[in-house]
């Protein structure tokens, strides 16, 4: 499945305020599950670190979530996967090929 594919077949599983119109409210409630499915994915890790057990399917379904919302994000951004994976890709060569995949700074 493409990334674009994904985006428009998940959307119909959207049943947040305001959903898709790109609102203060739709906005808050993708970034907010970014960061809540994030940390769940985070917590899988921490507990491998603690108990030396990791369950890659469980962390998987976390990153599924993570995914969800990206998409949604996105779509409340008015814009699709593929464009933004694309984008990233794109800084990222650039940085690699200006020798600044390390550091920090938004424009590196």
């Amino acid at each position: 499945m493409h990334l674009n594919e994904y985006q428009h077949a998940a959307s119909r599983f959207a049943l947040y305020p305001e959903a898709g119109t790109g609102s203060l409210m739709a906005l808050s409630y993708t970034a907010l599950g970014l960061v809540g499915e994030g940390g769940e994915y985070s917590e899988k890790v921490k507990k491998y670190i603690r108990d030396g057990v990791f369950d890659k399917e469980l962390a998987a379904k976390e990153l599924g979530d993570v995914l969800w919302y990206l998409s949604e994000a996105a779509r409340n951004l008015g814009m699709q996967l593929e464009d933004i994976a694309y984008m990233n890709f794109q800084k990222l060569s650039a940085r690699k090929a200006a020798g600044t995949l390390q550091g920090s700074g938004d424009e590196r």
